[in-house]
């Protein structure tokens, strides 16, 4: 038997530095060191029903390394690979020309791009300020964590688990991790609402003067293709969640109820990942994270649970810089010149023929922020003599995230909860609805960190330029760095450093419900609506997407039950698969396309008899996109096509502010441009191969393995409240959702009875990525089933699961103990 000593060093040895490895050199002192403490560690990894890890632990290190290893156990491809982009590695294994294949909060960028966004960006520095403002409990839950994903990694390569990972398990950039990888992976989701919507603007912004040319051996860094910002958050439209929580006045039970849906990435490094995490005496908490964090993001605990979705806040802003003329590096500032920050960054890039070469740029950052390269917007944008634009992301010091969470984990009731939002003010780009034991009331806010951008301020000091772009970047301050006065406020009582004050962030307290829906707050309870708040927060006043009109539709239809909202009643009600286009605008289609008269007049040809056959299966179709409907396809692409026409041209009633619910409403359109719109939708239908009458699951499905599993629910433009999107071309592939696939992820219902918390959950992507695991479909089958699990939380309940099974993990013995 190997010596405990040789073990542990085994077990927590860093990953063997790479030339691109970067180790934080600032930190000198033991405890920020890159490599996690030594232990000892010992954790039960209990397993449920669907494969729910319930981690139980005496400390914090212990918990942190029961975690690690569960997680790498489920999804250690996706992990591995994950740590790799964090790392600014993708081009030493993958080539620099290659994307990443998975979804995520950053979006697609080229492999090149993407290094060296995150080799500047993610740097030495930010992991150090990161890692030591952390407190204790943090730090060694990632001490620990590291650890127990290392250990798995190692009982990987001794043999265990054959056939588990066949997609990494021989890969050459799998390996154990070290602590500044989980804080890059941190760091990474902090400037999800910021700066990595702008990888590739941050990677190609260079001054307007001449590359030298590189040696023929290195890759051409002058000629880099670059996308636009990402205009839609992850770079895909609909990304966000349902939630809604209703109070005792609605419920009649005394107790609230809670519905948490996001509508999130299936796949990649930010897919949701169930567990319970439990420290006896400290901590007691289920519910989900994202792969990668020691923490639970959204869930409950005894007291208190609560749920997010997407804000409409923005997180960054633009600053125009006026150069000073022959030198467009340096910038003016109340007449004064500065210079800007050149940074050399060395990327390494695999070459076809396998050898690697190094690419190099020189980036730079400002007072303001990093540069970024606009010029794919518009020309007019380019950083050229007199002008370049840096953006500055609030988040980028924003490092009380992991406490924040860890408390809210802890929360003894809503009021407690709500102290803790308003001390950290941390939240990164979600609102937060949440309930509480013996509470009737619901609580809604959208306090976290904010730029503190004033409309006065942003009135004032945006150029014309600024005023420009509005279009293309809605609600993103662009102001004028030449004048101090035009920076964001500093003000006193704000927690973060330039951000707003929590008292100038909008909050809800009421007794019967609340509901948010990837609107802004203005209308999380239609009754009271939330006005006067900064622009930068979110607009009022403008109209409502389709599933917050209907989200606050089944919201009111629930509520008009005598007896009270029930947990039953929710849950149907979550997986409701009307389209709120369809309930709304389906009849005035048809009735403008489809009337007798309409038919009447078409000519005797194949067209006017396919126009005939679609008119008969939308007019029989009950508006739903359940698996079996027919006529959900055909109208989809229908409508997508109708959302071309200019609003003022498509909608017989314009949107009322008055009646932001009800408005628009009505079809106006020219019947030949609906004809036309329905034309082409059939027409897409049949490149596709799908049948007008056939089934949703026809064209929305998963494939794993060899099963194919329909689905239910659309997309978010066709006001969908189950989501169920992918973002790619509607081909032979229909909807698949086995390609950027964005939907429903992990939903909770949760309140509260005498005997303890209870909570219904559904994990449609289920829990493990890894098609050798026995649990690599199973929740995705219960979803597409709409059977909810009843959630293990008590030590009796888990105790008493059928499919419990128990592996006491040890950093002592070599090997976990299977009972």
């Amino acid at each position: 038997m190997r010596s405990n000593v040789s073990l542990l060093r085994r077990l927590v040895a860093p990953l063997i530095v790479l030339p691109v490895a970067v180790a934080l050199q600032s930190c000198a002192s033991p405890d920020t060191d890159n490599v996690a403490h030594t232990g000892p560690y010992r954790a039960d990894i209990r397993r449920t029903a669907l494969g729910i890890p319930h981690i139980k632990a005496d400390d914090w290190d212990s918990l942190g390394y029961g975690y690690g290893y569960a997680q790498a156990q489920d999804n250690l491809c996706t992990m591995a690979e994950s740590f790799v982009t964090y790392r600014g590695e993708r081009s030493r294994f993958f080539g620099a020309d290659a994307r990443p294949t998975l979804g995520a909060t950053f979006g697609q960028p080229d492999n090149l791009n993407s290094d060296f966004f995150f080799r500047f960006i993610v740097d030495d520095a930010a992991i150090a300020r990161y890692r030591k403002s952390q407190t204790d409990e943090i730090r060694a839950l990632i001490d620990g964590f590291v650890a127990g994903y290392n250990r798995y990694v190692v009982d990987l390569e001794h043999g265990d688990f054959p056939g588990a990972h066949t997609a990494c398990r021989t890969a050459p950039w799998l390996g154990k991790i070290n602590i500044a990888d989980v804080y890059r992976r941190q760091y990474a989701a902090n400037l999800a609402g910021g700066e990595a919507r702008f990888i590739n603007a941050i990677a190609t912004a260079r001054p307007p003067q001449a590359v030298p040319v590189p040696p023929q051996s290195a890759l051409h860094d002058d000629v880099v293709p670059v996308d636009a910002p990402l205009a839609e958050f992850g770079g895909q439209a609909g990304i966000g969640s349902n939630a809604l929580a209703f109070g005792a006045d609605a419920t009649h039970t005394g107790s609230a109820l809670l519905l948490g849906n996001p509508h999130w990435f299936w796949t990649g490094p930010d897919r949701f990942y169930q567990a319970q995490l439990t420290i006896p005496g400290k901590l007691n908490v289920s519910g989900v994270s994202f792969l990668g964090v020691p923490l639970i993001m959204i869930g409950f605990n005894d007291n208190i649970a609560w749920t997010h979705t997407v804000s409409t806040a923005k997180r960054f802003g633009l600053f125009k810089l006026t150069l000073v003329p022959g030198a467009p590096t340096r910038y003016q500032v109340d007449g004064s010149s500065e210079a800007m920050t050149p940074t050399r960054v060395n990327v390494d890039v695999l070459a076809p023929d396998g050898s690697l070469h190094t690419v190099s740029r020189t980036m730079y950052r400002s007072r303001f922020g990093p540069l970024v390269n606009l010029g794919p917007m518009s020309p007019a944008l380019a950083w050229n003599a007199q002008q370049a634009f840096a953006l500055r992301d609030i988040n980028t010091d924003n490092f009380r995230v992991l406490e924040n969470f860890l408390e809210w984990n802890q929360a003894s009731s809503l009021d407690d909860f709500i102290r803790i939002q308003k001390k950290n003010a941390a939240m990164p780009w979600v609102d937060t609805l949440a309930i509480g034991r013996d509470d009737p009331r619901v609580s809604y806010a959208d306090i976290g960190a904010i730029p503190d951008v004033p409309d006065e301020l942003a009135q004032r000091c945006t150029p014309p330029v600024g005023k420009a772009m509005a279009q293309a970047l809605p609600g993103v301050p662009v102001l004028d760095a030449s004048r101090s006065d035009c920076d964001w406020r500093d003000e006193p009582g704000a927690v973060l450093h330039r951000a707003l004050p929590v008292t100038q962030m909008p909050s809800l307290l009421r007794r019967d419900y609340l509901g948010n829906f990837n609107d802004s707050y203005w209308l999380s309870n239609p009754a009271e609506p939330m006005t006067g708040y900064a622009k930068i927060i979110g607009p009022t006043g403008t109209p409502q997407s389709l599933r917050t009109r209907l989200g606050h539709m089944i919201a009111a239809q629930l509520q008009n039950d005598p007896h009270g909202v029930s947990a039953d009643a929710l849950g149907r009600a979550a997986l409701d698969s009307r389209s709120m286009s369809a309930l709304l605008f389906k009849q005035p289609v048809l009735d403008r396309v489809c009337s007798s008269d309409a038919l009447a007049a078409l000519p005797a040809d194949p067209n006017a008899d396919q126009q005939r056959a679609a008119c008969k299966v939308l007019a029989a179709w009950d508006d739903t996109a359940a698996a079996g409907a027919v006529g959900a396809t055909l109208w989809d692409e229908l409508w997508r096509r109708l959302l071309t026409i200019p609003p003022a041209q498509l909608y017989a009633v314009p949107f009322d502010r008055a009646k932001p619910l009800t408005t628009p409403a009505g079809i106006a359109a020219d019947p030949a441009k609906l004809a036309a719109a329905l034309h082409d939708a059939l027409a897409a239908l049949q490149r596709a191969g799908i049948a007008i009458d056939a089934p949703r699951s026809a064209a929305l499905y998963v494939q794993r393995d060899h099963e194919r599993i329909p689905l239910f629910g659309g997309c978010d433009t066709g006001g969908y409240f189950t989501a169920a999107c992918a973002a790619h071309p509607f081909d032979a592939s229909g909807y698949s959702m086995n390609v950027k696939p964005m939907g429903d992820t992990y939903l909770q219902i949760v309140w509260f009875a005498k005997d303890g918390v209870i909570a219904r959950t559904l994990l449609a992507p289920s829990e493990s990525d890894d098609p050798a695991s026995p649990h690599y479909a199973d929740g995705t089958r219960d979803y597409a089933a709409q059977q909810w699990a009843l959630i293990p939380f008590s030590e009796e309940s888990i105790a008493h699961d059928p499919a419990l099974s128990v592996h006491t993990l040890s950093s002592s013995d070599g090997k976990g103990k299977a009972q």
